[in-house]
């Protein structure tokens, strides 16, 4: 059986609506047409575009299929037409679509992977807003939310992606003549979404995203093809970092470079020695350093590699890089007697790629490492011992061989050497190269002739003397090397545990940070076993020091009081007291102070972005409000307006019905002017937190009453017992609440069906007593979804009419309930409707209640 072959997807990407991707992708059929191409349009959407329209013609078109939804007809592609028809290449507008319920499948995506997988190819249209993965960032551009998106791998996976590209000037004027929109939707989409801040940005998303695209290709070709060559078809810069000081102006140097060349992109590299012992750079310049590059728009990575310049050009040959810039070596002139060095390496080795040597004010001024200690530090216990046995170790061994008279030279010469190992492993080095020294003096002096003298006879002697002395000293070196290598491989385990342990408490920390600088601080003083740490800050360097955070008794307020202070720039240090840390301690302190300054920089950027969430809010309220004054309260003015000026006009006689009735609509309007203001007024008391409410002991079946004065009272049915234990509550709020509730449900109840206000108290077995209002409506519902929504401010649910009010009246009610102590919830209406649930805090609630205590509501 032939399988058959995969059709080729083609897609047309754009920045925002009315860019003309439709319009190149039908101007492409009709180009595939002339050439005798069988080309049908599957469903192509032109929005009474004439020009796009007109593209249209001679083109062969499946007919659509019609589906009823909730009582409308909607037309969508019929694939199974397609299928039927099996065209070479169908035309499949709006990609991202989302099918109408009926539809085999959901999204018109999976259409178009049927009609591929059938062996037609697609031309198809998407834009950059609806890529799944952008989602998040449009909105945060747009600040509308794409709810139609189809899944990155789909376009990743287009055979030929083709940008349809135009500048916001040249769209906005596209817009503003009508070409995109009907003439009543130009202004508010020129206002809205169709800023030039907007399209520049989502231009931008959209040249980017192509551009990654493009390079993946490219990747992919010369992986395929087997290309080792650099192609420098996009500038790539490769900074070289080995943790140096000179790490912060090679970066900045290369971000000047990349800056250059249009779209160029950085990115660094360290290459750390794969054994972990060797030190490969300070971690908290790296640390300082990857953040320095990050701001800058670059990428940080580790690459593992015993040789550096064969490790620097594969990272930079497997990124295709075009330049590389390394800075200037600093070693001492006579250390190039080990070899030309990394620099002249790379410049010898790189081939096509550019590099950079980069001078510095630490060039040929030495590595400056950080001294590691040649002798052993093994306690004092084990240096007296090995002392002890370097010593006298031999001496004894003389005393104990002269009673057997000796076991030959050679035997001698073993057992005196096997004291020297001895002294190595328990006191290291030093004890070691006593222990030779004294041994082969000993050798000497007693078995070597002429015996009890220093003088020896035999010149082979001498040079066995000698060849025992030269063993057991290096004996004893590498026995101390290999301590020391096995304590430094303990100490780096130790260390990467705890930058695990520091890594893990940052990543699960809260994006605010609140907690974690102290808690930071708590894990600083528990490894280094400090008094108190803290870290400290000033606004420049010759302000006065505060603390960030601190933790511990009497923490120091100033670097010069600490016992250990670690800089973190110029304005930031941490400072520790209680003990001097040893340098290689101060290592993995730099990391620490490096990570905290981290935690203090994202505790500060999530109170900006809170700051500027509140901002935001505030901005679209005060917009919402701005709409609420231009046309709910000017709609009552109006009426209170006309019916003054007719009751003043003297061309006109009313009569008292005629005089009342004018006079009633005054009333009413400013009833109705007064309850939208004084709403407007309760929200920006919630807004700025100014609500002080007088909790007192209320009765609820005191204050339901009251509430009911805004609608009329066969409306309304009241199930309030008189029997209810007593609320916590300010009378007046509660009745400001319940009447808002009310109104609402009453506004969407059908026509002669009550509203029924319920109550009853609930007393959990071990919880506070608390009493509860149920207010329930059989008017159409509220969806699961919108539930939390319509108690946000300026929110009107489904269709309601404009000038039934600003949509503050739940966003209020919630507001000041909260305020008491209390909830409000919106619950669904069993058999249909919306039930309002008002939970209060009871004073006094009986042990056996004879009330009214289940949660759901009856049926009206």
């Amino acid at each position: 059986m032939v399988r058959m072959a995969r059709g080729r997807l083609r897609i047309y990407l754009g920045a925002a609506p009315g860019v003309g991707k439709t319009y190149a992708m039908l101007a492409e059929a009709q180009r595939r047409l002339v050439r005798g191409t069988d080309v049908v349009v599957g469903f192509v959407e032109h929005h009474n575009r004439k020009l796009t329209a007109g593209m249209i013609d001679g083109l062969e078109t499946v007919p659509r299929q019609e589906l009823i939804h909730r009582g409308a007809v909607f037309s969508e592609m019929d694939l199974d037409a397609v299928l039927r028809r099996k065209p070479a290449v169908a035309l499949v507008d709006e990609l991202a679509h989302t099918n109408v319920p009926g539809c085999r499948n959901a999204k018109r995506w999976e259409d178009v992977e049927e009609l591929l997988a059938a062996g037609i190819d697609v031309v198809s249209t998407v834009n950059i807003q609806h890529l799944e993965s952008l989602g998040d960032v449009v909105e945060g551009i747009t600040g509308v939310r794409q709810r139609e998106t189809v899944p990155d791998e789909v376009v990743r996976r287009a055979d030929q992606i083709e940008l349809v590209d135009m500048s916001p000037q040249a769209l906005r004027r596209r817009l503003a003549h009508g070409n995109v929109y009907a003439p009543e939707k130009i202004d508010a989409a020129l206002s809205n979404y169709f800023r030039p801040g907007n399209l520049t940005a989502l231009r931008e998303l959209a040249l980017l995203w192509t551009a990654d695209r493009v390079d993946e290709y490219l990747q992919r070709y010369r992986a395929e093809q087997g290309i080792e060559g650099t192609w420098q078809a996009r500038e790539r810069i490769v900074v070289g970092l080995t943790g140096g000081p000179e790490g912060a102006t090679l970066i900045r140097r290369a971000a000047r470079i990349a800056d250059r060349a249009s779209g160029g992109e950085l990115l660094a590299v360290h290459i750390a020695r794969s054994d972990g012992l060797t030190g490969s750079g300070s971690p908290r310049a790296l640390i300082e350093q990857r953040a320095l590059l990050e701001s800058l728009g670059g990428s940080f990575h580790t690459v593992l590699g015993d040789d550096p310049a064969a490790a620097m050009l594969d990272f930079a040959r497997g990124v295709n890089a075009t330049q590389i810039v390394l800075g200037s070596s600093r070693r001492r002139a006579w250390q190039y007697i080990y070899g030309p060095g990394v620099s002249a390496t790379v410049t010898r080795d790189c081939g096509d790629i550019d590099v950079h040597i980069v001078t510095h004010e630490h060039a040929a001024k030495g590595r400056g490492k950080i001294p590691i200690r040649k002798i052993t530090d093994l306690g004092r216990a084990r240096t007296v011992a090995g002392w002890l046995i370097g010593v006298t170790g031999p001496p004894l061994l003389a005393v104990f061989l002269t009673h057997l008279h000796g076991l030959g030279q050679a035997t001698d010469m073993l057992l005196f050497l096997s004291v020297t190992v001895c002294a190595a492993l328990v006191g290291g080095l030093l004890p070691s190269i006593a222990s030779a020294l004294v041994g082969s003096a000993t050798l000497n002096y007693y078995f070597t002739p002429p015996v009890h003298s220093f003088t020896i006879s035999a010149p082979q002697n001498i040079l066995a003397v000698g060849i025992f002395t030269g063993v057991g000293i290096s004996v004893a070196s590498v026995v101390d090397l290999a301590a020391r290598r096995t304590q430094q491989a303990a100490r780096s385990q130790a260390e990467a545990q705890t930058l695990s342990a520091l890594a893990g408490t940052v990543l699960r920390g809260a994006p605010s940070g609140d907690g974690l600088l102290t808690a930071l601080l708590g894990q600083v003083r528990e490894t280094f076993q400090q008094d108190s740490a803290a870290l400290l800050e000033r606004p420049d360097e010759h302000g006065p020091w505060h603390f960030a955070a601190s933790s511990g008794s009497q923490p120091p307020e100033r670097p010069e009081h600490g016992d250990v202070d670690v800089p973190v720039g110029e304005n930031l240090a941490l400072v520790l007291r209680g003990r001097v840390l040893p340098a290689a301690d101060r290592r993995l302190l730099g990391a620490f102070a490096a990570q905290a300054a981290v935690l203090l920089d994202r505790r500060r950027l999530a109170g900006e972005a809170a700051a500027a969430r509140r901002e935001a809010e505030g901005n679209r309220i005060r917009t919402a409000l701005l709409a609420a004054v231009s046309h709910d309260l000017r709609t009552p003015l109006a009426g209170i307006k006309a019916a003054v000026s007719s009751l003043r006009s003297e061309d006109v006689e009313w009569d008292e019905a005629d005089e009342a009735e004018l006079l009633e609509g005054i009333e009413n309007g400013a009833d109705r002017l007064d309850h939208l203001i004084n709403n407007l007024l309760d929200m920006s008391r919630l807004q700025t937190g100014t609500v002080t409410p007088l909790i007192q002991e209320t009765d609820l079946d005191e204050v339901v009453p009251f509430a009911l004065g805004g609608v009329p009272l066969e409306s309304v049915k009241l199930d309030v017992p008189e029997t209810l234990p007593m609320i916590h509550a300010d009378a007046g709020l509660l009745e400001r609440s319940l009447a808002n509730l009310i109104e609402n449900a009453v506004k969407y109840s059908p026509d002669g069906v009550k509203v029924l206000v319920k109550a009853g108290s609930l007393h959990p077995p071990g919880g506070p007593g608390r009493v509860e209002l149920r207010i329930v409506d059989r008017g159409p519902g509220v969806p699961e979804e919108a539930k939390e929504r319509i108690f946000a401010p300026f929110q009107r649910y489904g269709d309601a009419p404009r000038g039934a009010g600003v949509g503050l009246g739940l966003a209020v009610a919630r507001g000041f309930v909260e305020a008491m102590g209390g909830t409000v919830a919106a619950e669904d209406t069993p058999g249909g409707g919306l039930t309002m649930v008002v939970t209060l805090p009871a004073v006094d609630l009986p042990d056996n209640p004879q009330l009214p205590t289940n949660r759901k509501a009856e049926p009206v």
